[in-house]
């Protein structure tokens, strides 16, 4: 029974895949040499495929067509089977009325749209080499699947996908950030001090410093940044850390007595009643595999910190004209206390916890750059826009294997526009087999049969 599903599921999954690659080779013309004919024997001439519709309706919008000698204009419908057109209802959808011609893999019947209108079908096979290296892209072990084809891409082509991804991935931050607007009520200063104290938890951490922004009320704690120890035992009591439960067992006596727990847990009872705070679960920060510098404890007082010293507001990141300047704004420590411990009741040698040059390029990249981008947007100022690009000209490319497996295919990585361009890739293209909307994936299908022992030969080393 198990294994009849899962053959059910991969039957079904390979029609998808097929389907999507007739979609594919009729969006770039990918077609057999030789004229087309329709089934019933008419020529065939294809000008304009049309525009590819991802929603529902069409699967083309606008396509020109010569069937005959006579020119139409007007939607296209792919199926790998003519009878898949009433497997989907199409004959009884008027959207379906303005289809000028059906293309399909094998046509085993006649089509009719709504309005009675038999429609015009041409056959189309998908070429044996698209169909192999699209296999070969899906199933390919390692990562990047197209590494052959890397080395044979011209500057202009690498160039202009990266900048394209570059945008892509600012355009997906700034609609995050547009969320966090609307949620905060439409408050920017809120939306920005969520997205800075998101990227305070690294990665690891990341949800629950998000989370823990949202439940700090900023008109609350305004009333008292003017006192770094209220602003820490706000911070620290809305992450839950004031929590004794919080404690491993092994520190909780000695935390209790070093007093400092003491005066911060006590310090919030009074404001967390004042202001009706609700902490978030303690449980939600993680400690496993992270370094005791990116503990939560640390981040919290350096963001305190930072926030006493006013540099948590827009206003002072719109400042910054240079990326010096905003490595300044974005520098900070921890409170002393902190500089002698981790977590609660476990004392350590005293050290100096800065942000480390790395970290700080880390926060400007997704946390100044993204901002910049999505507050240029919202006001229609294009200094922000560019500022945030050429930030990321001027920042060196981040250094994480994904970057590292580009680099090793022969792919130059110059900056930090190029690291979130391949991330942007990764992410949202290679992990989710989208290699049909990738420009390196495009280069690697129309890869004909008689290049494929030289691109072969040309990348043993690799």
């Amino acid at each position: 029974m198990f294994i009849s599903a899962n053959l059910c599921i991969f039957a079904r999954n390979n029609l998808m895949f097929m389907e999507q690659l007739l979609h594919y080779v009729w969006k770039h013309k990918m077609l057999p040499l030789g004229t087309l004919r329709t089934t019933d024997g008419r020529e065939v001439e294809i000008i304009d495929p049309g525009l590819h519709n991802r929603n529902a309706g069409p699967d083309f919008f606008n396509a020109k067509v010569r069937i005959g000698g006579t020119l139409w204009v007007g939607n296209v419908e792919l199926h790998l089977r003519s009878g898949d057109w009433y497997v989907h209802g199409h004959d009884h959808d008027p959207r379906y009325n303005n289809v000028v011609l059906h293309v399909v893999s094998i046509a085993d019947s006649e089509v009719q749209t709504e309005d009675g209108h038999y429609l015009p079908q041409v056959e189309i096979q998908v070429p044996a080499h698209v169909k192999d290296h699209y296999e070969e892209l899906l199933h390919a072990d390692r990562y990047p699947p197209c590494y052959r084809i890397i080395p044979q891409l011209s500057t202009l082509l690498v160039h202009s996908w990266m900048a394209a991804l570059q945008t892509e991935r600012l355009e997906q931050k700034t609609e995050a950030i547009r969320r966090r607007v609307e949620q905060s009520g439409g408050s920017w200063e809120d939306a920005y001090f969520q997205t800075l104290s998101r990227n305070y938890g690294f990665g690891i951490n990341s949800d629950a410093f998000e989370q823990w922004a949202t439940s700090v009320p900023q008109s609350a704690v305004g009333k008292h940044r003017d006192d770094l120890f209220q602003i820490e035992a706000i911070f620290l009591g809305q992450a839950g850390l004031l929590d004794e439960a919080s404690i491993p067992e092994r520190y909780r006596g000695d935390a209790l007595m070093d007093g400092y727990f003491s005066r911060l847990h006590n310090e919030y009872a009074y404001l967390q009643h004042k202001f009706l705070l609700k902490p978030i679960d303690y449980t939600l920060w993680r400690f496993l595999r992270l370094r005791p510098q990116n503990f939560p404890h640390i981040r919290l007082s350096q963001l305190a910190q930072l926030y006493y010293d006013r540099k948590t507001g827009l206003s002072a990141l719109l400042e910054c004209r240079t990326l010096e300047s905003l490595r300044q704004l974005f520098a900070t420590h921890v409170t002393p206390y902190w500089e002698t411990h981790y977590v609660f009741g476990s004392e350590s040698p005293k050290i100096s916890k800065k942000l480390s040059p790395a970290s700080l390029d880390v926060l400007i990249i997704n946390t100044a750059v993204p901002m910049l981008f999505a507050v240029g947007r919202h006001r229609q100022k294009e200094e922000y826009c560019d500022r945030s690009f050429d930030l990321l000209e001027q920042l060196k490319a981040e250094h994480n294997h994904i970057i590292t497996m580009w680099e090793e295919c022969g792919l130059p990585v110059k900056n930090a526009g190029d690291s979130q361009a391949l991330i942007q890739l990764k992410k949202e293209y290679c992990d989710r087999k989208e290699c049909l909307r990738c420009r390196f994936g495009y280069e690697y299908l129309r890869v004909s049969p008689d290049r494929d022992s030289c691109r072969e030969d040309s990348h043993d080393g690799l």
